[in-house]
This record gives C-alpha cells, structure tokens and sequence, in this order.
C-alpha cells in the first residue's frame, strides 16, 4: 500500500502531530484488488484544519480551500496531486436533510467511520505505521464483495437521501452486492431521494449508468438500475418510465414488459446513448393508458424524455440530441423506407446518425437478448456504404460547391442556405449530379423551390429554425417495436 502513495504524503504523515490516515475508495481499491485510473485520496487524522494546513503548507502543500466548520481541507501537491483532509468527526442530521445540522470533532476512530456510508469505505490506512485499521469489519465485507451500512441502515439512509443513488452508482461499479437490511433500509427511505436537488440526482444517474467502464464491471450499469428499482428509488425519480412496470408487450417482439425492456436496452446501449436507451420508451406507458396502443409512442416519447431531463436540470444540448434520437428510434424499423427517402432521412439527420444506429442495436438487443446486429442497421450501413461508392454527399462539406460559389452564380443571399440544403438533397439521392457545373446548371429550380419553401413558412408562421427542427420524414405508424 505505501508504494502507491505519493511521496510527498509520505513526509506529510511525518510531519503531522498525530497519525495521518488514507480513507475510503483508495483503501478499498487495494483491498479488493482493484486499481482506478482517477484514484480518490481522502485522508484524515484527529487533527484540526488549522494545525494541519500548517503541517501540510510545511511540506510544500497548497491548500485550495480551508472549511473550518466541518474540519475539511482540500489541497495539492507540487506535482499536481489532489487530496481532501477531514478531521475526525461525527455528525448529527435531521431525517432527510442532507446536511449535518451539528459537528462534533472526536479523537475516536470509529466514531469516525460510523459517519461513513458503507463499511467497505470505512477502512482506514495508517501511513506512519503501515497498518490497516478497521473499526467496522470492513475488511471482511470487501473480501466477501458486500456492501453493508455503518450503522442501522434505515438511520444511514434517513440522513442522506443522495446514499440512496451512491448505494446503486457503487453496486454496480464495484460488483458488490447489498445485504437484505441495507436493501431494506434504502427501500423505506427511497422518498427521501426527492429532497435532493435535480442536480446531483442527475449526475449520480450519469455515473451509474458508466458504472461498467470504472473498473471494468460487466454489465455493471444494469446491476445498479435494478438495485435503483428494487429499492423504489426508480419510482420517484423516473415514475414515467416505471408506469411501463407490469405492461406486457407482443411476444413475437419482445421477451419483456416494458420497463424491463428499457433496463436492458441501457444494459447492452453502447455509452454514448445509455440514457437515451433507458428512456427510449417513456412514451410507451403514457401512449398503452391514452390509447390502448403504442403507435405513437416515439412522438410522445421525445415530448416526454424532454421533459424528464428538464426536471433532472440536464444540459440543453444533450437533451435535445437524447430527445431528437428517441424521435427517430423507430424510424425505418420494418426496413421498407426506400431508398431515397432514406438518403434523404441520412442527409437531415447527419450528426446524429451515428448514435441514432447505436440506440437501435440497443433497442433491438433489449426485446430478447438478441446481441446480433440490428436489422435495421446492417440495412443502413449497406446504403451508406452505397453512398460513399456512389460519391452521394451525407454533409454539405461534401457537396460539390459551396455558399460562396452560389454568390457568384447571383443566388439570392437570403436563400443561399436553404438552396445549399435542397441541392445537398437533390445529390445525395442522384449522386451523378454533385458537380459544380451541373448543380450550377440547375441552379434556378433550387432557388425557385427555395422560394416556395419560404413563402409556405411565412404562410403558416413558421421559422426558418423550425423548419430545420421538423426536417426529418414522418415516423411510421403503427410501430410496436
């Protein structure tokens, strides 16, 4: 273990009044055989903030911020390394409210570590003696790939809503597995999970849904998901989606209900649309109670995935592509879109296309565990293949002339982009004729068509930026995918 930590907190431990502990993931990590590639360094000790930052400075730390009330420090090294202190304590909260509403400061180690959440983060490394120290049995429960509460779970819960998300997000990166009370305990907090803010909700959300990838955890990501709907924590932060518990689907499509089904869409979605994979379907309960079917269950979707990640206060951008590809996920599903339309769909849809493939081949490996590729996409890939030989452009960068040629050429400056667009979609489909000369040539039906285009637009009071929003083709009905 003293191999693996920075030198300069070896001399630290060396200058310090009293000894100086490692805590928490790094002391876990080493137990259980694990490395991480941003390994937390949390230290601690007895001694107050104020004697530690001289000790710390001493050594040639920088302290980064000094929090007096609660015996926290965070501070650097002069190679970069990053480490938070604490000060041994305990703290007393008010059921649900997050934050300690008292502090006390104790030289006791286990009280301590009954502050703590999980006893496998409640090991403690003394670096002066290189010795564990383990008031909890934490040790045993790291062996035995256990997470189990410091204290009586229903208090370790009742105090911090946000250990709720914390229990599952280190469920699944660590393949542990809960024991029956701490499971108990969680389920009989789980509202106190709204009384965290969206915020951090989502980016614990973030985190558990890349559990697989921090030390490597097979289908980490998914362990977590059901530990966040078995514990009932699922229900009051995505109630739209848990509504589709129990909804049967046709069973020539699909193995599971739906709620189920997008679990494991996510379980076997490629990183980048996880989430996107986990709401794929939130349209589908709301379109089975309204209509008896889920025909329309994209559009509704995309309405109502946007209004889930406007709640969890998620960034704009990703929720306008998460929103954007839930739209489309079912676009072409029976293969008959032929194929001009569906260049014409690859052209509107460029930036996303990608990732609109990868939450396909989730959708469809989640109805029965099928990991074979996607219909659908083998299709696709072909006619993008067909493209590329073709010379059919996908992007105006790929487009035989540009704005600039069309200003010499006396376009309206007005309608340049909306001329760029329709001939991008004119070649993508005719291939032969993405030449500069011959797109030239037909330069004065792309303006006239542009020029109808506006003036419909005007007439129905819609925006040019709307038209860009609404450009993809219409989703096919009647989609029981």
């Amino acid at each position: 273990m003293k191999e693996l930590l920075p030198e300069s907190l070896l001399r630290l431990a060396k200058e310090m009044p009293e000894p100086l502990y490692v805590v928490g993931g790094f002391v876990r990590d080493f137990l259980s055989g694990r490395t991480c590639a941003e390994p937390d360094l949390d230290i601690c000790s007895p001694t107050d903030a104020d004697s530690f930052v001289a000790a710390a400075e001493r050594c040639g730390f920088t302290p980064v911020a000094v929090y007096r009330h609660t015996g926290t420090v965070k501070l650097k090294d002069g190679e970069n390394h990053a480490f938070e202190y604490t000060c041994f304590r305990s703290d007393r909260y008010v059921r649900g409210t997050h934050v300690p509403v008292e502090i006390f400061f104790t030289d006791d180690i286990a009280l301590d570590a009954k502050r703590r959440d999980f006893t496998a983060n409640a090991v403690y490394y003394d670096i002066g003696s290189e010795k564990f120290v383990d008031p909890l049995g934490g040790r045993k429960d790291i062996a035995e790939r256990r997470l189990r509460t410091v204290d009586a779970a229903e208090k370790v819960f009742g105090e911090d809503g946000l250990r709720l998300m914390r229990l599952a997000r280190q469920a699944g990166q660590l393949g542990f597995t809960p024991d029956g009370e701490c499971l108990a305990g969680a389920a009989e907090n789980a509202a106190l999970i709204l009384d965290i803010s969206p915020e951090r909700i989502f980016a614990e959300l973030t985190l558990l849904l890349r559990a697989d990838r921090k030390y490597g955890v097979k289908d980490g990501h998914y362990a977590g998901l059901k530990i966040l709907d078995r514990t009932g924590v699922l229900d009051r932060i995505l109630p739209e989606l848990t509504a589709g518990r129990g909804m049967e689907q046709r069973k020539d499509f699909h193995s599971y209900d739906i709620l189920e089904h997008s679990l494991r869409a996510a379980r076997y979605a490629d990183e980048r649309v996880r989430l996107a994979a986990l709401l794929h379907d939130a349209g589908k309960p709301f379109c089975m109670l309204r209509d008896g079917n889920v025909h329309a269950h994209p559009e509704e979707g995309a309405r109502i995935a946007g209004e889930i990640l406007a709640r969890l206060k998620a960034p704009v951008h990703a929720s306008e592509q998460i929103r954007v590809l839930i739209l489309w996920h079912m676009y072409d599903f029976d293969g008959r879109t032929k194929p001009g339309k569906l260049r014409r769909f690859f052209v509107r849809n460029a930036p996303l296309l990608e990732e609109l493939m990868l939450l396909k081949q989730a959708d469809f490996s989640g109805c029965k565990d099928d990991l074979s590729p996607c219909p659908t996409n083998i299709k696709w890939r072909a006619e993008l293949a067909r493209m590329q030989a073709e010379g059919a452009p996908l992007r105006l960068k790929e487009l035989a002339v540009s704005g600039k040629d069309l200003l010499e050429a006396d376009a309206p400056p007005r309608l340049i982009s909306r001329v760029l667009r329709a001939m991008l979609l004119h070649a993508a489909v005719c291939p032969a004729d993405n030449a500069k000369s011959r797109l030239l040539a037909l330069l004065p039906s792309f303006v006239k068509t542009a020029e109808e285009e506006q003036l419909r637009e005007q007439a129905n009071g819609q925006t040019n930026d709307n038209a860009d929003k609404q450009a993809g083709e219409p989703v096919n009905k009647k989609q029981n995918g």
